[in-house]
């Protein structure tokens, strides 16, 4: 084990394994409960799934903001929902509560 909890590389492998079991598909039909709650964050493409839910695991505010305010991470909105609803999307997610972090597992679909 690390001295420093911050910088554990075992820690993370082992938080990143843990959430890498916990991810899977969900369905809109199963999410629009969850969007309903706000509570649903949108993870952009470029953006790891795992990467982000480790982060928001560890509090890691600094990096959140970057991810904000480039774009890469957002409350889904209701113009999503309804382009969701229409598609009947399929995503890849993990809930690292409160929030569900959702990608779209269609690349045509924009996220």
């Amino acid at each position: 084990m690390s001295d420093d909890n911050n910088n554990s590389t075992p820690d993370t492998g082992e938080l990143a394994q843990k959430l890498n079991l916990e991810t899977g598909r969900i369905s809109w039909q199963e999410l629009q409960r969850h969007f309903a709650r706000g509570v649903v964050l949108v993870v952009s493409r470029p953006l790891d799934l795992i990467e982000v839910a480790i982060k928001l695991t560890q509090d890691d505010t600094p990096q959140f903001e970057r991810w904000l305010a480039e774009g890469l991470l957002r409350r889904a909105l209701d113009e999503d929902a309804r382009g969701w609803h229409a598609a009947d999307t399929e995503f890849w997610s993990v809930v690292v509560a409160p929030w569900v972090l959702v990608q779209a597992t269609d690349v045509s679909t924009s996220i």
